[in-house]
C-alpha cells in the first residue's frame, strides 16, 4: 500500500461528476447515454436494488476509461481514471467499504442525477469538490496544441490537488471535444 495523500471519497465524488458530465446527454465525451442519471437508475435499480449507483458508476467509470485510453494515453502518466496501481488499489479497497455504506451516498447520487451543467469547473464548485487553489492553477492549465490532451504543470505527486487538477482539466475540453487531463510520474 502506498502512503498516498489522497481523499478516496473526494476522489470517487470527482470522477463521478466528471463522468456524469462526459456523458452523451450533456458534454458528448464518451458513449453512455445519462447511466448516472435518472434513465441509468431506472434501468439499473431492478438488478441491484441496494448498489445500484455504484454499479451505475462503475460501467460509466470503464467507458470513460477507454474513451480517454482511446483520445490520449500517454507513457509514463496518470489520468483521472489511470492512476498508479497502489493508489487504484486503494481505491478499489475504499470502493468496498462504500458499497457497505451506499445508503449514506444516495444524497450525493440523488444531487448528481439531476446535473444538467457542462462545465467542469462550475459543476465540481457545485459539489464543493475544488478548493480556491485548485481554481488558481485551472486557470493556468491548457490544451495541448493538437486538442486532445491537458498537461498538467508538474508530477504527480498523489495528492487531493493533483487528483482535483486532473478532474479540472476535463474543463478544457469542450462539448463533443474530448481532451484529456494526464501527469507525468516522476520516476526519477
Amino acid at each position: 500500500m502506498t502512503k498516498a495523500r489522497i481523499d478516496f471519497d473526494q476522489l470517487l465524488k470527482l470522477r463521478l461528476v466528471v463522468a456524469r458530465i462526459g456523458e452523451m446527454d450533456l458534454a458528448k465525451w464518451w458513449n453512455t447515454r445519462g447511466q448516472l442519471g435518472r434513465l441509468g437508475a431506472a434501468a439499473i435499480r431492478r438488478g441491484f436494488p441496494r448498489t445500484h449507483y455504484f454499479a451505475q458508476a462503475r460501467s460509466v467509470f470503464a467507458v470513460a476509461a477507454f474513451r480517454c485510453r482511446e483520445v490520449f494515453d500517454p507513457p509514463q502518466s496518470v489520468t483521472l481514471w489511470h492512476l498508479p496501481e497502489a493508489v487504484e488499489e486503494e481505491f478499489e479497497a475504499h470502493w468496498e467499504r462504500c458499497l457497505d455504506q451506499a445508503d449514506a451516498w444516495k444524497p450525493f447520487f440523488l444531487e448528481l442525477e439531476a446535473l444538467k451543467e457542462t462545465e467542469v469547473k462550475t459543476a465540481l464548485q457545485s459539489f464543493n469538490l475544488i478548493t480556491h487553489d485548485d481554481s488558481e492553477l485551472f486557470s493556468r492549465l491548457r490544451r495541448s496544441a493538437e486538442g486532445r490532451a491537458v498537461p498538467l504543470p508538474g508530477p504527480f505527486t498523489s495528492t487531493n490537488q493533483d487528483i482535483a487538477s486532473l478532474a479540472l482539466g476535463f474543463g478544457r475540453g469542450e462539448p463533443g471535444a474530448l481532451a484529456v487531463p494526464y501527469a507525468r510520474l516522476d520516476n526519477a
